[in-house]
């Protein structure tokens, strides 16, 4: 089966500063793909890479078998590699089915005399919502008064909709709640189900262990490794997140320097007792 994406040594500089270095993972359809890393870990170059923004300038970058360097985030969404970002992009004013279709909004009527349908406009959006088991009361509020993880999820069912075959979500869940979390990851997983390959970045094991499939580590623009969920367990997948390999030399190191206060004082203070001599 040929991947969606396949990633092999592929790397980024900007001038002298060194901004990933020879990362590779695959992305499959019906699989999520979790990278995971702290800040400055080199998650957010890797997606930009990968949804068309930077172009990278070492390795190789496959689409669906075929090897590419996309121009512009247009040519990306082309191959059907759509991006969710932190900030969402959409209207806070503007409708929920308006934000469904910004940029591709629905007309009718011919040439200079186009108009808006706002009625298909409005029944596509309620339709694609329900499919992703999202019941919103009304499609004509505001975006804005939805909550941050039912925002989330109204932007997963717009790329579902416009035909996306990878779906990459940039820190989906950062800024939510355990139970606005839980919604954004169940969507997460239907997406996964509905066979798109989804890259979900996060810094979060615990939000990335129950969806993923497979995870890519980041540090300082390295890879720390890429496993499979079945070769690696929540506790060591946190472990290695919190870096744990430095944790365990650093506290050999403060077991080592640790001594009797006792002699510590008596070394501090260079003094000598009169019974110890002779």
């Amino acid at each position: 089966m040929t991947s969606l994406i396949e990633t092999s040594g592929i790397g980024k500089t900007y001038g002298s500063v060194i901004a990933l270095r020879d990362v590779s993972t695959v992305v499959n359809a019906g699989e999520v793909t979790c990278v995971l890393g702290d800040n400055g870990a080199g998650k957010s170059t890797l997606i930009k890479i990968l949804a068309g923004v930077h172009q990278h300038d070492r390795g190789s970058l496959k689409v669906e078998g075929e090897e590419i360097s996309f121009a512009s985030p247009r040519e990306a969404l082309d191959h059907g590699i759509a991006t969710v970002y932190q900030d969402l992009a959409v209207v806070p004013l503007m409708s929920v089915w308006r934000n469904f279709f910004l940029g591709s909004e629905p007309t009718k009527g011919v040439g200079p005399f186009k108009v808006l349908d706002r009625r298909q406009g409005r029944e596509v959006t309620k339709k694609a919502l329900s499919e992703m088991g999202i019941d919103l009361r009304d499609v004509e509020q505001p975006v804005g008064t939805l909550s941050g993880g039912e925002r989330q999820c109204v932007a997963i069912a717009r790329a579902v909709h416009f035909g996306a075959k990878v779906l990459i979500l940039d820190e989906p869940t950062a800024a939510l709640g355990v139970k606005q979390a839980g919604v954004v990851l169940k969507y997460v997983a239907r997406a996964r189900d509905r066979g798109l390959g989804v890259v979900l970045i996060t810094h979060n094991p615990h939000h990335a262990y129950p969806v993923g499939d497979r995870f890519l580590l980041l540090k300082r623009g390295r890879s720390l490794g890429s496993y499979d969920k079945a070769d690696i367990s929540i506790e060591e997948l946190t472990r290695q997140m919190a870096g744990g390999a430095e944790l365990d030399a650093l506290s050999h190191e403060l077991r080592a320097a640790q001594v009797d206060p006792e002699a510590s004082g008596a070394a501090s203070d260079g003094v000598v007792d009169k019974e110890d001599v002779g």
